[in-house]
């Protein structure tokens, strides 16, 4: 078996754990959503039902998360209005990062549940990962490090200025 190290996540594996499903206790998505620091939080975008954070372990520059405003860990717990937000709030923030960064192509998904792969099981979140031709280069392998080419402060500033100037 190969193994691949990402030796770059390790902050994130070693932090303490969030609880699953305890609404609102330590969820860094409801912070955020409920702070009036949007960037301290790295809160980028708000709809009525949905909020977009910059994640701060990135698998790759412009990896964002979209979640319900609401504290909901089952996805039969999404409202279909809430469900309708989502997909609306995650093609917008694909076409900003296409017009912006232009990506050669995106890694979409949504982890239900700590066995499926989700690092905070009580508020679900779809992933957004903009992938470039070659974003797996040697780097990773030959020098055990991960090249995320932008800060999450300019990668804030990108983000807000799109918002603020095309979509409203």
């Amino acid at each position: 078996m190969d193994h691949l190290w990402a030796p770059w996540r390790l902050a994130y594996v070693a932090a303490p754990k969030e609880k699953p499903a305890t609404p609102r206790s330590d969820c860094f998505m409801c912070h955020a959503v409920a702070a009036t620091d949007d960037r301290a939080n790295l809160l980028v975008y708000r709809s009525e039902l949905s909020a977009v954070v910059l994640n701060r372990f990135p698998y790759n520059n412009g990896h964002l998360l979209v979640c319900p405003r609401a504290h909901k860990g089952r996805f039969n717990e999404l409202t279909p209005e809430e469900m309708l937000d989502l997909q609306i709030v995650v093609g917008k923030m694909i076409a900003i990062i296409e017009k912006r960064m232009r990506p050669d192509g995106f890694n979409v998904g949504l982890n239900l549940g700590q066995s499926a792969g989700a690092g905070v099981p009580g508020h679900l979140h779809w992933h957004i990962v903009p992938r470039w031709n070659g974003d797996a280069n040697f780097m990773p392998v030959v020098g055990n490090t991960k090249v995320i080419s932008q800060s999450l402060d300019a990668l804030y500033d990108l983000l807000l200025e799109e918002l603020t100037t095309s979509h409203g």
